[in-house]
């Protein structure tokens, strides 16, 4: 069944950085005729991220609840599983990335639903150096096994408007004098949102996606460092990066996780780090998608400028010497 001609989507982590990015990639491809995108969240003013788009229904509800799941889950013609952490503690890792896509595919088995497009994660393996990697693992592994309509994605990191991660560096940028980075020499093959939308979308519509892994990835590798330097370059506050040894940076990690709050770099993501996210040349990439990668230069420097008038324009100005 095309995207077009399906009536609803269910599209979990609707409501996210990605979410909203695949819903209004669907909505724009179908021009609104498309299937109704129904997006569930324990949050309302979340919702509101997507609320507006014509074709969205937000469904307040938790996911973790079985009973809601399912009664989300029917009618369906596809689902779409965009949940994921970055933080958390094993319980926290398998139950977002292992166990929901057991009750998602219990739910699907409930209620007669087949396809299912899942989101996980480049360089995700069952011998992976963090539980994030181990978990999204087994994750894919637990879909693999349902016989269902499958596709996998596997996307980089992913950057765009409001990431978590070139406009991270970009804001601690503006207030520390120098930035001591854990994984410095980690390389790195950055995606656009858009890119990862569109191909979510396409997954949809084509069902010779069925059945296979999709490595998304940009057309550049980067060393984390590099990316760094790059978010302060554009940004307009370049500032000093130098490399954390693996003690020192596992130490760091160990102290932001005390902080209250969500940290901003655990020691599962120093172990992540340990391992290259870039494409492996093993799998169907992008282009099999017929989608060309998004160069990171072609839209993070407008999106990290300042925008206070044409003051946004001196850091490309003193770069030219004028």
């Amino acid at each position: 069944m095309s995207l077009a001609a399906m009536r609803k989507v269910l599209v979990l982590g609707g409501t996210g950085f990605l979410g909203q990015a695949v819903c209004e990639e669907i909505t724009g491809r179908t021009g609104g005729a498309g299937p109704r995108l129904a997006v569930p969240t324990r949050q309302a003013q979340r919702g509101r991220r997507v609320q507006y788009l014509p074709t969205v229904d937000v469904r307040p509800g938790d996911v973790n609840d079985d009973a809601f799941l399912r009664a989300v889950v029917a009618g369906s013609d596809a689902v779409v599983n965009l949940v994921g952490r970055l933080h958390g503690s094993d319980a926290a890792f398998q139950a977002t990335h292992v166990d929901l896509p057991r009750r998602v595919d219990a739910a699907c088995r409930d209620t007669g639903v087949r396809r299912i497009v899942h989101v996980s994660a480049l360089g995700a393996s069952a011998d992976g150096p963090s539980r994030y990697l181990r978990s999204k693992a087994a994750g894919e592994a637990v879909l693999a096994a349902s016989g269902r309509d499958v596709t996998v994605l596997r996307p980089a990191v992913v950057f765009g408007p409001g990431d978590h991660f070139i406009h991270l560096f970009a804001g601690l940028q503006r207030w520390l004098p120098v930035v001591p980075l854990a994984g410095a020499g980690s390389r790195m093959q950055p995606v656009w949102v858009g890119d990862v939308a569109a191909a979510v979308a396409t997954a949809l519509d084509r069902r010779d996606t069925i059945g296979r892994t999709y490595e998304l990835a940009g057309p550049r590798v980067y060393t984390l460092a590099d990316l760094v330097r790059c978010a302060g370059r554009w940004s307009g506050h370049p500032r000093p990066v130098f490399g954390l040894p693996a003690p020192l940076a596992r130490l760091q990690a160990l102290a932001m996780e005390c902080l209250p709050g969500e940290p901003l770099i655990s020691r599962d993501n120093v172990a992540s780090l340990s391992v290259d996210t870039v494409a492996t040349g093993g799998a169907p990439g992008l282009p099999d998608l017929g989608i060309d990668a998004t160069a990171l230069e072609a839209v993070a420097p407008l999106q990290l400028a300042r925008r206070d008038g044409v003051a946004r324009l001196e850091p490309w100005r003193r770069g030219a010497g004028r």
